[in-house]
């Protein structure tokens, strides 16, 4: 493998083993906090005094600034499908320190991305690196791309003004579709912001260029609209649907905009783009096996109250009052491991 690929590789599988650890460390701080003053979904605030919750977060910054290296080195190709692992690293840890029970179609489900990932990194392409953020610059103004662009800015625009009055609050997919094309920008921003930051510390001043700061100003746009629109995806969905319909269309339309941007396919034969392909939709099938598990043990707890309320027995009121609105219940669910 070739040494910039290999960097962003290790980078990358470090970004999930962070991110997945943090799960589980938020998780855990907030059950202490939760044992000694109101639960966060109620509206608590404790958990700030918990140093687990704490390491948590700061896991997961780390995480998040390995991911956003991972980039300057390897292909969108390579990095990110590779963010599956950090649901496979939360799931485990969670049968280990939470005692909550990986099934059998779990452990399909983490063998699939597992699997698939291997795929991916065997025939990942060559990252083709730009020496300046100019040449940056030309590949985000070449027609292929700006075609792109203008495509996704007349969808995204569709769905604000036409679909999110009409059916935002009953579909899910327009509330994820904006944030998942407004996602693939936000990554070719940050890659261009990444390449310049690193050719500045090697000596290679390129914060002078006004393209630096376009790509910074239409990165935080980016970003802006994308935690805007996920926020209202998650509080009128279930997480459990939202979670991997996101990471589905985030990750494709991500490795399209790379692959119209930076050409990340140029020079690989279609044996191996073929390849690629697989190891994506193998992924993608275990995330939803994944995801799929974990929402089926959410209705069989459901389905376990609903007995309690019908039978009349001693844990019916206590079943009762922790679901006195689906705004709470869902504040809950977001704090499950693998959210």
């Amino acid at each position: 493998m070739e040494s910039d690929n290999g960097k962003g590789l290790i980078l990358a599988v470090a970004s999930s083993a962070f991110i997945g650890s943090s799960f589980i460390l938020k998780k855990k701080g907030l059950k202490r906090a939760a044992s000694s003053g109101t639960p966060a979904g109620y509206g608590g605030y404790t958990y700030l005094l918990e140093p687990l919750w704490w390491a948590g977060m700061v896991t997961m910054i780390v995480g998040e600034a390995a991911n956003f290296v991972a980039y300057i080195y390897a292909p969108a190709v390579l990095v990110t499908p590779l963010g599956a692992l950090s649901i496979i690293i939360s799931a485990v840890l969670a049968h280990f320190l939470l005692k909550e029970k990986l099934k059998k179609m779990g452990v399909l489900g983490c063998v699939s991305c597992i699997v698939g990932s291997v795929v991916i990194v065997i025939h990942a392409p060559k990252e083709q690196t730009p020496n300046s953020v100019q040449e940056i610059w030309n590949l985000a103004t070449q027609p292929a791309f700006l075609v792109y662009v203008a495509v996704t800015m007349s969808i995204v625009l569709a769905l604000i003004l036409h679909f999110e009055p009409l059916c935002g609050q009953t579909n899910v997919l327009v509330y994820i579709g904006i944030c998942s094309l407004m996602g693939a920008l936000t990554v070719m921003s940050i890659k261009a912001i990444g390449i310049a930051i690193k050719l500045t510390m090697e000596g290679v001043n390129q914060i002078g260029y006004p393209q630096t700061w376009i790509f910074f100003m239409v990165a935080a746009t980016c970003v802006v609209t994308q935690l805007i629109y996920l926020n209202k995806a998650l509080d009128t969905f279930n997480a459990a649907i939202v979670s991997p319909v996101y990471y589905v269309m985030f990750t494709t339309l991500t490795i399209v905009a790379s692959a119209i941007m930076f050409k990340d396919w140029s020079g690989q034969d279609a044996a191996s783009i073929a390849s690629e392909i697989c190891g994506f939709i193998t992924v993608l099938t275990g995330t939803m096996i994944l995801h799929g598990t974990k929402e089926e043990e959410q209705q069989a707890s459901s389905g376990d109250g609903n007995g309690d309320l019908i039978f009349g027995s001693s844990e019916t009121l206590r079943w009762y009052e922790s679901r006195k609105s689906s705004n709470e219940e869902h504040l809950i669910t977001l704090y499950s491991p693998e959210y």
